[in-house]
C-alpha cells in the first residue's frame, strides 16, 4: 500500500468517515438474470408471485425489494442469495454476434393453445425475441386470459389462416403471407381457422423494463 493510500485511510478514520462501499445494484442484477434466461416480466411474475409492476419498479431502482420479496425471487428463480446480490457483469459492446438455429433445433415451449419454438435462443441479451408458433387453439374460449407481454411484436403467417383477437379491435383474419405489427402489452390471442393448424413467425422486442 502506498503512502498516499495510507494517508487517505488515516484521514477517513480520523474524520469518522467510512470507506466507500459500492451500493448493491440489485435491480440491474435481477434484470441481468431475467434476460439471460429469456424470461419476460410476466414469466418472472408467475415464477415468484410478485406483480409485474413491482418487478419493473425493482429493476428500474424505483423501489427496494422487501425481505419477503427477496425470498420469493430466490425461490421462484431457483437461485441463491449470493447470486442475486453479486454485482452485474460489466456491459461491453459486442460486435459481429450471430446465432444459427437449424430446422427443428429451436427451444420447444408447448402450451395448451400454442406450440412455440424459440429461435436464436442461445444468444443472451438480445433486443428481439424471434419464435415460430404452431397455433393449436381453435376458439377464443380456449384462452383463460389475454396474452400480453412488454414491448412490440411483428407477426407474419407462414402457413394456414388465423384470427387475431385484440382487446381494442374486432378479430382480424390473416392468411398466408399477411403480417401485422402491434403493441404486445395489448391483450391478444391467435386462433387457427384453416383446416390445418396455422404456423406463424413472430418477433418481439424487448422493452427497457423487459
Amino acid at each position: 500500500m502506498s503512502a498516499t493510500t495510507d494517508q487517505d485511510a488515516a484521514l477517513r478514520i480520523a474524520s469518522g468517515r467510512k470507506p466507500f462501499v459500492e451500493p448493491l445494484r440489485l435491480g440491474e442484477r435481477l434484470k441481468e438474470i431475467r434476460l439471460a434466461n429469456h424470461w419476460t416480466l410476466e414469466d418472472v411474475s408467475q415464477r415468484t408471485g410478485l406483480a409485474r409492476s413491482t418487478l419493473s419498479k425493482i429493476e428500474n431502482d424505483q423501489i427496494s425489494p422487501t425481505f419477503t420479496a427477496v425470498q420469493k425471487l430466490i425461490g421462484g428463480l431457483g437461485i441463491d442469495l449470493p447470486q442475486l446480490l453479486s454485482p452485474p457483469k460489466p456491459q461491453s459492446r459486442t460486435l459481429g454476434r450471430r446465432d444459427l438455429t437449424r430446422v427443428g433445433e429451436g427451444q420447444q415451449h408447448p402450451t395448451p393453445t400454442y406450440e412455440h419454438e424459440l429461435l436464436s435462443w442461445q444468444l443472451a441479451q438480445k433486443r428481439m425475441i424471434p419464435f415460430k408458433t404452431i397455433v393449436r387453439a381453435r376458439g377464443f374460449e380456449e384462452f383463460n386470459e389475454w396474452v400480453r407481454h412488454d414491448g412490440e411484436e411483428f407477426l407474419i403467417v407462414l402457413d394456414g389462416d388465423i384470427l387475431l383477437y385484440t382487446e381494442f379491435y374486432e378479430p382480424l383474419r390473416l392468411t398466408r403471407g399477411d403480417s401485422i405489427y402491434f403493441d404486445s402489452d395489448m391483450g391478444h390471442a391467435l386462433v387457427s381457422v384453416s383446416d390445418e393448424d396455422a404456423v406463424v413467425l413472430s418477433v418481439c422486442t424487448r422493452a427497457e423494463s423487459s
